[in-house]
C-alpha cells in the first residue's frame, strides 16, 4: 500500500472522529491470533454457525435476503489469513481456496470512547475509508470476529498505538486484489416502510 494513499485513509477515518492505526508487523500477528480464536469460537458455536448460515444464505423464498456462498470470496489455501466463511466453504459451490498474501496489510479503526455516539462515529468514519480505498483501487475485508468477543475485543483494544488509548471498533485487511462478486440487492420498496 503506498505511504500516501495510507495517509489518505488516515485522514478520512480522522475526519469522521475517529483514528486508523496501521500496526507493526508484531501487532498484526497479535490481531490476527485474536481473529483466528474468535474464528474458531465462532465455528464450534452450533447457534452463531446457524445464524451465520441463514445470513449467508437467506430463506430460499426471499431471494436477495443473504449475499450467498460465492460472495465470501475463497478461503486462504495456506490457511495463514482467518477469513469469515458464513459456513459457504462447506458446500460444492464454493470458490476454490487460493494462496492469500504472506503480510497481511491490516489497520484498526478505534474511536477515543465506546459509547453509541462512538459507534456512529466509527460507522461514519468506516464509510468514509471505504469509499476511499475504493477510489484508490484498493480492496478492503472486515475481520470482525474478535469484536464479537469481549476478552478478545480487549485484545485488540489493547495493540500499541504510541500514546492513543483508544477502543477498536473494525479491523480492516486492505489490498489489490481481484474484484469479487456482485451480492444481491433488496430493491427499496421491500426495506422502506413508507406507513405512518
Amino acid at each position: 500500500m503506498p505511504a500516501a494513499l495510507l495517509a489518505e485513509l488516515a485522514e478520512a477515518a480522522q475526519a469522521e472522529g475517529a483514528r486508523l492505526h496501521l500496526p507493526d508487523q508484531r501487532a498484526t500477528d497479535r490481531v490476527l491470533r485474536s481473529t483466528w480464536e474468535a474464528e474458531s469460537r465462532n465455528g464450534s458455536d452450533s447457534g452463531r454457525a446457524a445464524e451465520s448460515r441463514r445470513w449467508a444464505d437467506g430463506p430460499r423464498s426471499s431471494p436477495g435476503f443473504g449475499p450467498g456462498p460465492a460472495a465470501a470470496g475463497p478461503q486462504d489455501a495456506l490457511d495463514r489469513l482467518p477469513m469469515r466463511d458464513f459456513g459457504a466453504h462447506r458446500r460444492p459451490s464454493a470458490p476454490p481456496a487460493l494462496p492469500c498474501e504472506t503480510h497481511s496489510a491490516l489497520v484498526l479503526l478505534r474511536t477515543a470512547h465506546d459509547r453509541r455516539a462512538d459507534w456512529l462515529r466509527a460507522g461514519q468514519a468506516l464509510e468514509r475509508v471505504l469509499l476511499v480505498a475504493t477510489a484508490g483501487g484498493v480492496r478492503a475485508s472486515l475481520l470482525h470476529q474478535a469484536l464479537e468477543w469481549t476478552d478478545l475485543r480487549g485484545d485488540l483494544d489493547r495493540v500499541p498505538d504510541g500514546d492513543y488509548r483508544g477502543h477498536t471498533q473494525m479491523v480492516i485487511r486492505l489490498g489489490y486484489g481481484p474484484e469479487g462478486p456482485v451480492s444481491p440487492r433488496r430493491g427499496a420498496a421491500e426495506v422502506i416502510d413508507l406507513g405512518g
